[in-house]
């Protein structure tokens, strides 16, 4: 048997390829499918199924296309209500090529359909599995949030998780490796550790959520205090049910001139810079929102500037700005005009100005602190955890619902764990008429490696 994992870390997404004599089985496609092609043909294997454990929220997957370019048949849980051919998995499916058989585990609770696949290595066992691959429902250290599904109450969907874990995976075998659709970082979930893999028996002993014995007091416990959902997941979710475009679809990326951005900017779009924040920092074109390549990129794009937005890019180069293009189609965001040709140098030469925002470090930040209101935008289990005595708390997450209520005239200092959301969220208020915004240079955890105090809330 060949197995193997895909891990994309920008959306801290994990997918899979199982294969045995020439015929493979793929996973939780990304929406980029050519790693999968690529790694059949080099395996020798014909891409033959795809297997989807659940309606994805959080990015768009590549069932659709790939079926298309391999004739390869899909299998999602009955209740998707998919509308692209496929064939519905319920309990007792079972399939078998080669020396693999995977068999279907209707799961629901972080979705109705969620289904989790048994895998079976004859070779070693033809009755004990070898592993089972938990999309959302069951992760390493963690299991799946329960308000992302249209039509129920989280309440409906944690006592449904409840009873998938403890009547079917915590029935499986200690040593049967665990294999889920996400890693840390991810918003389908809220404690995920970062390993890639793990075991039942593992999990039945370190993961809190599975410590919980008692059904009301799982449902208490994963209802309450849930980060926002971002507004693009019920977006995502409705474009995979139908099947996304082929990539290839999608028009040419071209360079535009200042001249071009500025038309572009006066009819509505936004300017995306995906430029290191520090640079950024040194200098912008007024108005444009930065959201740099080098964190989760696409997902706080989707976050705060929602599927429907019309973007124009600003990168270090065009090797950067396909980059950006590309992790935007994967949370589905399709309509880039196209991108700054020689960046914001050229924006400059051309004559135009350049904005900038006032960095502040930590040390400095605590001996003015008089000076500044502090706004924290960390997630909320983060503000608990520890923050500045006399900061106000609204985290990013937040922003495309409601700004915070703070003078517009007044001094901000705006920080988060290092500094990444911070400029993404100094951004947002300057281009929203905050005229004195400051970031504070390695945010958080900078401010405590100095030494400065922090509150623990209680």
């Amino acid at each position: 048997m060949h197995f193997e994992q895909f891990y994309l870390n920008c959306l801290a997404h994990a997918s899979y390829m199982l294969g045995s004599e020439g015929i493979a089985a793929i996973v939780d496609p990304q929406r980029d499918i050519d790693i999968y092609l690529k790694a059949a043909e080099e395996q020798g294997l014909k891409i033959a199924h795809i297997f989807e454990t659940h309606l994805h929220a959080d990015f768009v997957s590549g069932h659709k296309e790939l079926a298309q370019r391999t004739g390869a048949i899909i299998y999602i849980g009955e209740r998707a209500g998919a509308k692209f051919p496929h064939v519905p998995l319920r309990d007792g499916f079972s399939l078998r090529f080669g020396d693999i058989e995977i068999r279907a585990l209707e799961t629901p609770g972080h979705t109705p359909e969620s289904t989790c696949l048994l895998v079976f290595d004859r070779q070693k066992s033809a009755d004990k599995p070898w592993a089972v691959l938990t999309g959302d429902t069951l992760f390493i250290g963690d299991v799946g949030r329960p308000d992302l599904a249209e039509g129920y109450t989280p309440q409906q969907l944690a006592g449904a998780l409840y009873d998938s874990l403890h009547h079917k995976l915590l029935a499986l075998p200690d040593d049967v490796l665990v294999y889920p659709a996400h890693g840390a970082g991810s918003l389908c979930g809220r404690n995920m550790r970062a390993d890639r893999f793990s075991t039942i028996g593992t999990e039945r002993l370190t993961n809190a959520a599975l410590r919980i014995g008692r059904r009301d007091d799982f449902i208490r416990e994963l209802t309450s205090h849930l980060p926002p959902r971002p507004q693009y997941f019920a977006q995502d979710a409705a474009i995979n049910r139908e099947g996304a475009e082929a990539l290839d679809d999608l028009a040419p990326l071209p360079a535009l001139s200042p001249a071009d951005v500025r038309e572009a900017q006066a009819h509505g779009y936004t300017i995306l810079d995906t430029r290191a924040c520090d640079e950024f920092a040194r200098g912008h074109i007024p108005g444009s929102v930065n959201i740099g390549l080098g964190g989760q990129f696409a997902s706080w794009a989707g976050t705060v500037l929602g599927l429907n937005a019309k973007l124009v890019l600003v990168a270090e180069s065009a090797e950067k700005a396909a980059e950006a293009r590309m992790r935007l189609a994967r949370v589905g965001i399709e309509h880039v005009a196209g991108y700054l040709e020689n960046g914001a140098g050229g924006w400059q030469q051309d004559g135009n100005s350049l904005e900038k925002i006032p960095q502040i470090a930590p040390r400095q930040l605590r001996e003015r602190l008089a000076e500044f209101t502090v706004l924290d935008v960390r997630r909320e289990s983060e503000w608990q955890a520890g923050h500045i005595d006399g900061a106000q708390w609204h985290a990013l997450d937040d922003f495309p619902r409601s700004l915070p209520e703070l003078d517009r005239e007044a001094p901000i200092a705006v920080h988060c764990k290092s500094g990444y959301r911070s400029i993404l969220a100094a951004s947002l208020l300057r281009r929203a008429g905050f005229r004195h915004v400051t970031d504070v240079a390695g945010g958080f955890d900078a401010w405590v490696a100095d030494a400065s105090p922090a509150v623990v809330a209680k």
